[in-house]
């Protein structure tokens, strides 16, 4: 199983030891293409050398290989909301994880999206949960078969 995690890099990093754990939890179902998420280098260019162009096509390789998309949104990203509406159009089953208590309000682009699953939760114990309730629920049904 491919999974392709997304989180924040450039809109903030606050959140990378987070990433971490979360990235080590969902490499227990499968690989994750991009576990660089959750180290603490990851900072635009200096995560692999690659300019931006690279960056991008190589991500939209993973986003097309990938069996499922988890989002951790609570960080505001333009990149991350731009994988998500990518994985959408792929027809990929999309996970959003929110903490509401960062006081951040989640885009209405995300929590208005009817192809996405928006969870929200307030402990990474919580977190691990939403995610083996998705994958479950995913790997049960083909596409399109569950709500998303």
């Amino acid at each position: 199983m491919k999974i392709y995690f997304a989180g924040s890099i450039r809109g903030g990093r606050e959140d990378a030891a987070l990433y971490e754990e979360l990235i080590r939890y969902l490499g227990t179902f499968g690989h994750v293409l991009t576990e660089h998420i959750g180290t603490s280098i990851s900072h635009g260019h200096s995560e692999t050398g690659l300019d931006d162009r690279s960056i991008h096509n190589r991500d939209l390789r993973w986003l097309e290989a990938a069996d499922f998309v988890i989002a951790e949104v609570s960080t505001p990203s333009l990149g991350v909301g731009y994988e998500i509406a990518c994985a959408v159009h792929l027809k990929k089953r999309v996970l959003c994880l929110y903490r509401p208590g960062t006081g951040k309000r989640l885009s209405a682009m995300i929590a208005g999206c009817d192809e996405v699953t928006n969870t929200e939760y307030d402990s990474l114990q919580e977190a691990k949960a939403l995610i083996k309730r998705f994958i479950d629920t995913a790997t049960a049904s083909p596409p399109g078969d569950e709500k998303r």
